[in-house]
C-alpha cells in the first residue's frame, strides 16, 4: 500500500517520513559512537555512517509498517 502524507496540500511520499525521523535517530547514535571511541577500529568512517543510516532507516521503516503508520 503506498501512503503519501499531506503537508498543507503538498503530498510527500511516507518513505521521507521515515528517512526524516531517522536522520535525528542516526546523529544521536553517531555522536554516542564518537564518544565511545569506536571509530577509530573502523576503516571508512563515511561509509561506516552510510551504511549506519541505511541501517537505522530500515529499522524505522520497519518499525512504522508494523505499528501501522505505513
Amino acid at each position: 500500500m503506498r501512503t503519501e502524507i499531506d503537508l498543507f496540500g503538498v503530498f510527500i511520499p511516507g518513505l521521507l517520513g521515515c528517512l526524516v525521523v531517522a536522520l535525528p535517530v542516526n546523529a544521536v547514535l553517531r555522536r554516542t559512537l564518537a564518544r565511545i571511541g569506536l571509530y577509530r577500529f573502523v576503516w571508512h568512517r563515511a561509509l561506516f555512517d552510510l551504511a549506519l543510516f541505511v541501517m537505522v532507516s530500515g529499522g524505522v521503516v520497519w518499525l512504522s509498517a508494523r505499528v501501522g503508520w505505513l
